[in-house]
């Protein structure tokens, strides 16, 4: 599901809400979602999931067309698991 498919099921699921205004508010919880993140906070949907922030330590790695060694530094990563209710409703 794209942003503008959500955006749509939603003004349908709530017709005395402008397009607009449905767009503003998916907009909002979008970029609270993931000013969050970037500053290190978890982000709980009851039953639906949490992101995270996972740190991805140092290391060496290998350019696979040349094989040469290159250092690859420190990294921050999004991190999403799956609530109870998600889990279950996947794996019946």
């Amino acid at each position: 599901m794209t942003k503008s498919e959500l955006i749509e099921k939603i003004a349908l699921k709530n017709p005395h809400l402008l397009i607009k205004d449905v767009e503003k508010i998916v907009d909002v919880v979008l970029n609270k979602i993931i000013s969050s993140l970037a500053k290190g906070e978890r982000v709980e949907f009851r039953g639906f999931g949490a992101f995270s922030v996972r740190k991805r330590a140092p290391r060496l790695a290998k350019n696979p067309r040349t094989g040469e060694k290159v250092k690859v530094s420190e990294r921050n990563i999004p991190h999403f698991k799956t609530g109870k209710q998600l889990h279950n409703l996947l794996n019946k």
